[in-house]
């Protein structure tokens, strides 16, 4: 009797063992098959500055603030102060390079195109505006591009970090190659 027992502990154990093992290989099936989740369209009014744009989204004007980058500002504010003070640079500095950085993204996306949009952990900041990733026509996401072409730094502020990894070496690639305001 003591050994029929055994033999079904270990056969009923063998056999938990083999539906875990199928269930996960049936989840990773599912999830490979899935499609990833559509973007919605949004529609550009307007490019406020590197890394801040409006934009049509839901049938509303919303601001959009470009999530994991960061571009100097363009125009004398109360962060354009503390940048001067916190990396001593002169502040018509920074607010130039900041125009340079908003014209680059003028030169990628304009008044009316059409981009897809895509959001993180955090929808909206403390300013209300939305944070997001948007996509250019052609695949290439927006934030990535202003950071390869050196106009922007990093800027992770978790929970939104999901492409972290991807910013820091395009990052890395700008400052190698002094391209952009990294050529200065």
């Amino acid at each position: 009797m003591k050994n029929n027992i055994s033999y079904i502990k270990n056969k009923n154990y063998g056999v938990g063992q083999f539906t875990m093992r199928r269930v996960i290989t049936i989840l990773v099936i599912i999830l490979l098959a899935t499609p990833a989740a559509a973007r919605d369209q949004v529609t550009v009014t307007r490019v406020v500055d590197g890394d801040t744009l409006t934009i049509y989204y839901n049938n509303k004007k919303e601001n959009v603030r470009l999530v994991g980058i960061d571009t100097p500002e363009s125009r004398d504010n109360s962060k354009a102060r503390r940048d001067a003070d916190r990396t001593g640079r002169d502040l018509q500095v920074i607010t130039s390079q900041g125009k340079r950085a908003a014209a680059f993204v003028k030169s990628l996306v304009g008044k009316g195109s059409v981009l897809e949009i895509e959001f993180d952990v955090e929808r909206r900041d403390r300013y209300g505006r939305l944070l997001a990733y948007l996509y250019l026509s052609d695949g290439r996401m927006l934030n990535e591009e202003i950071v390869r072409a050196g106009y922007a730094s990093v800027m992770t502020i978790p929970p939104n970090g999901k492409y972290k990894d991807r910013f820091l070496k395009a990052y890395r690639e700008a400052r190698e190659s002094r391209v952009g305001l990294w050529g200065e």
